[in-house]
């Protein structure tokens, strides 16, 4: 389980913490880069005024000074410079200030820390880690990569120790085709309140409909029964069209949404359900939008989410439309280790420890290491000759399986391995000597807590 630090909000991982966090973000990385992704790093600080454009949210960014500054910052300068606090911002800033290098539709995976300033509590931190990845075109892009970038984020979820996992998807055209058609036109005051349905409960939903927007009883009724449909398959459909709305663009959000829902069902599923709840209050979604919690942890919020935006980034008469998913891997990793649903198989990367027999062969023993080395596996030297007993227990604490014995006779060379795990102790030649494949690496494992 990790530790609390003595900052709130910012986590240090213990070295065996440290591995599970290396093992998912290595096994993000890879998925991605299967489907084609490329990794991109953008700086960590944004002009705040950059930052602002995407919303209210200036009291959660941490800006930036000088230490040697003596006049106060102005806080309406936005010129100053402030840490990202996500990297879809910064990434549209990338993509316009790039324009002229980048190939559309352009494949973009960033895995990096962002901060934020808020109240620390389980599954928020101020600084932590996110893995995106978007498809971002130039002036259009295809309505297939929302079901690409989908296919992808399950793929690498399920490769993760971390059970089973819904995504939840909607459409916005559906949404708001759907509150147009029932009369009701300011559709982003609607998905707002919808956006608050599981915290906040259909019956105080249906007051502030009907309070802030004006909305009828019978059109805060239609606007919570849209909301209530769920499905794993596109009869969805059939459910949405029996609430007897007409609205094109409904249609067309219908359309779109039984398209991706179709081919994860078809090819990752019981993965993901349509869920005509998700309405992602931020205003620059257009089309698809993604939620996704654990199974069994659904307190914990959603650990990736996501959408299409068609105009998000702009340069003078070009958009940059774009659909993608966010991980918050902070998130999923403390939930995992609050929860002690995963551990490293040992706490070192290190497979062998080669001991001395006399401080005199210290420099023979670096030749073993590096022959070991050269054909990856990870190898430490003792630094005193002590005795065997005492150099086993060093290796046994630290979590490293093997010990490599060296004994010199009569200008006869011999070589022993013992695996301390199994007291097993058998001759070894550093040139083939090779551990099992299982023992390379430190693996990361779920925990059976059903006793099984």
């Amino acid at each position: 389980m990790s530790r609390k630090t003595s900052l709130s909000g910012f986590h240090e991982w213990l070295p065996q913490e440290r591995l599970v966090e290396l093992h998912v973000l290595n096994t993000l990385a890879e998925v991605f880069e299967l489907h084609g992704f490329s990794s991109i790093e953008t700086r960590a600080v944004e002009s705040l005024g950059t930052l602002l454009r995407k919303g209210e949210i200036d009291k959660e960014v941490y800006t930036v000074s000088r230490i040697h500054e003596t006049d106060a910052p102005d806080p309406t300068d936005t010129s100053r410079l402030a840490l990202h606090f996500d990297l879809t911002v910064p990434f549209a800033r990338y993509v316009t200030e790039n324009a002229g290098h980048l190939t559309f539709p352009f494949r973009r995976y960033q895995i990096q820390k962002v901060w934020r300033g808020e109240r620390p509590q389980e599954g928020r931190a101020r600084e932590f880690t996110q893995a995106d990845i978007d498809v971002v075109g130039d002036g259009a892009l295809d309505f297939r990569h929302d079901i690409d970038v989908a296919l992808v984020m399950a793929e690498a979820l399920a490769k993760l120790p971390i059970g089973q996992f819904v995504i939840r998807i909607n459409n916005r055209k559906l949404a708001e085709g759907f509150y147009q058609g029932i009369g009701l036109d300011d559709t982003a005051g609607v998905l707002r309140n919808i956006d608050k349905l599981e915290k906040i409960g259909a019956d105080k939903v249906a007051e502030a409909l009907q309070a802030e927007l004006g909305a009828s009883a019978e059109q805060a009724e239609l606007a919570l029964s849209l909301a209530q449909i769920r499905a794993e398959d596109s009869s969805f459909v059939d459910e949405v069209r029996a609430l007897g709305v007409e609205n094109s663009q409904l249609e067309e959000g219908l359309r779109e949404l039984a398209e991706v829902i179709d081919e994860l069902h078809k090819r990752a599923p019981g993965t993901a359900v349509a869920d005509l709840s998700i309405a992602r209050g931020l205003d620059y979604y257009t089309g698809t939008v993604y939620e996704t919690n654990l199974v069994g942890h659904e307190q914990l919020g959603s650990i990736c989410s996501g959408g299409r935006y068609d105009s998000l980034a702009t340069k003078g008469k070009r958009t940059f439309p774009g659909v993608g998913l966010s991980i918050g891997v902070t998130r999923l990793i403390s939930r995992m280790f609050s929860q002690n649903m995963v551990e490293a198989t040992r706490n070192v990367p290190t497979v062998v420890y080669v001991a001395l027999t006399s401080d005199d062969d210290w420099s023979a023993a670096q030749d073993i290491a590096q022959t070991l080395r050269s054909r990856g596996i990870n190898t430490e030297v003792a630094t005193k000759a002590e005795k065997f007993g005492k150099q086993i227990r060093h290796a046994d604490r630290r979590g490293i399986p093997y010990v490599w014995f060296t004994s010199y006779n009569e200008g006869q060379v011999s070589h022993e391995i013992k695996d301390i795990r199994s007291g097993d102790q058998v001759a070894a030649d550093p040139a083939v000597w090779m551990p099992p494949t299982d023992d390379l690496q430190p693996a990361i494992v779920e925990i059976d807590h059903t006793g099984k």
